[in-house]
């Protein structure tokens, strides 16, 4: 055996982006829980159906069923590739039952039609990909149109002025490095060049993970576009700090006031 077949792979090669994904970006627990929270003031009931937009590998739809023998989701995502993942890792975990009461379906969230549901989950910011105001509103129009008379549809959002800055963040997670990257901005059409990164212990990397090119849409214009799509009334939920520490907590509060933050997350709650 030569040295060079004797040395170790590098753990970048024997890794799956995909389970880094679910682990470093998604919390589908805490956001399931905050959806059925809000769900429960807003309409006084249990929401039992769900559409996940740009799914991915449909963790939250997965995570769903598996909460409640009555729960269905709907998982709608234009990546086939992406999809086959799903079912060939994600869906394995799900007993005969729940697997039933899960559809993946392949195609364009500005084309699919569905029963309507409870509510509708556009997360980690996909739908930034619409570029446009008109294809924006084209968007929530169809959502609007897939819920029920009293659905909710939730959206993530992000802000401040560090969100239209060149920059990297690192974070550690387990046993490998986060690092998300906002590689170009335009600041007169908005529109962000972004990557995910993933660093091991032994040096090695994932350069460009994930790529990711979208506008960053203000919370007030989304805001506007929905009530033009016919929802009755938007909220948006910006994430809390710790007074002392300045440090971002698992709670989000109801209100417009941020006015000095470089940087906030969020979600923008939509009532039809």
């Amino acid at each position: 055996m030569t040295l060079s077949s004797a040395k170790k792979k590098r753990i970048a090669d024997t890794v799956d982006k995909h389970l880094l994904y679910q682990e470093s970006v998604q919390n589908v627990e805490f956001e399931l829980d905050f959806i059925r929270d809000r769900f429960r003031e807003i309409r006084g009931r249990e929401p039992y159906s769900m559409r996940e937009d740009f799914c991915g590998t449909a963790l939250a739809s997965s995570h769903w069923v598996q909460q409640d023998a009555e729960n269905s989701a709907i998982a709608v995502d234009i990546d086939a590739d992406v999809l086959e993942w799903a079912k060939g890792n994600n869906l394995p975990e799900l007993d005969a039952a729940e697997r039933a009461r899960i559809a993946l379906i392949e195609g364009n969230v500005l084309d699919v039609c569905n029963p309507p549901v409870d509510f509708i989950q556009a997360f980690n910011f996909s739908y930034w990909c619409f570029m446009d105001r008109s294809t924006m509103l084209d968007y929530f129009t169809r959502c609007h149109a897939g819920l029920k008379r009293d659905g909710v549809l939730f959206l993530d959002a992000y802000g401040g002025s560090e969100a239209y800055q060149v920059q990297k963040e690192k974070r550690k997670v387990g046993d490998f490095t986060f690092i998300w990257e906002q590689a170009e901005f335009n600041s007169v059409t908005y529109e962000q060049q972004c990557y995910i990164h993933f660093k091991f212990k032994d040096g090695s990397k994932i350069k460009r993970a994930f790529s990711y090119r979208w506008r960053i849409w203000g919370a007030r214009e989304l805001r506007e576009i929905l009530l033009d799509a016919g929802f009755r009334k938007v909220t948006v939920y910006r994430q809390a700090f710790d007074e002392e520490t300045d440090e971002p907590l698992d709670e989000y509060v109801a209100g417009d006031d941020a006015t000095d933050f470089a940087c906030w997350l969020g979600y923008i709650v939509a009532e039809r």
